[in-house]
């Protein structure tokens, strides 16, 4: 299976498919946590993720509640539904753009005994 994955760096900040993923299992979860934990990324990590995303953007895309007794949770702003919905766009565009320039550049690849086609191996 191909798939194209695409990454946007700006001047300063980078928006990719790690952190459109977990702004989307946020969405999904209302958890930073479990967002994190579906990943197989530490709580530490998807918290610094989104304090990156949150600071880069003018407006946050996640908003969250500290946990105990009365619970916690995060979701998405109207900017991260945004941000996300952006991407995804650009993504869809970007793969029928290039569509048939990948299809004729995995035609010249030479398969490997495993069918895999992995850099490196």
């Amino acid at each position: 299976m191909t798939t194209l994955k695409l990454r946007i760096v700006f001047d300063g900040a980078m928006f990719g498919p790690g952190k459109a993923e977990l702004l989307t299992r946020i969405g999904e979860t209302g958890s930073i946590a479990a967002a994190g934990r579906d990943m197989g990324m530490s709580y530490k990590r998807a918290w610094m993720l989104v304090e990156e995303m949150n600071g880069a953007f003018l407006h946050p895309l996640v908003s969250s509640a500290r946990g105990g007794r009365g619970g916690g949770g995060a979701q998405l702003t109207e900017a991260g539904k945004e941000v996300l919905a952006l991407y995804h766009d650009i993504l869809s565009r970007a793969h029928t753009a290039t569509a048939d320039a990948v299809t004729e550049l995995e035609g010249m690849l030479r398969a490997l005994p495993d069918g895999d086609m992995s850099e490196g191996k």
